[in-house]
């Protein structure tokens, strides 16, 4: 994994757990949704940065190079 891809996956990850954090409670996602813009926005930099977008499968698997646990395997 070369320095971009990891930076892509790792904004990746940020973006989810983020976005996991916004939609933890249903009645106060509406306020925290906005704040989703800056992580996506920086996920999509760096997935232009790696080359990754449009390349959901390369990207999945760096997520889980990086993060086993995303995977589900480990249940």
């Amino acid at each position: 994994m070369d320095k971009d891809e990891l930076a892509a996956a790792q904004a990746y990850v940020r973006l989810l757990e983020a976005t996991r954090a916004a939609l933890s409670d249903p009645e106060d996602a509406p306020l925290y949704l906005p704040l989703l813009t800056s992580p996506m926005r920086e996920a999509d930099r760096a997935l232009s940065g790696a080359g990754l977008a449009g390349n959901e499968d390369r990207l999945f698997a760096l997520v889980r190079e990086l993060q086993p646990s995303l995977s589900g395997s480990d249940r």
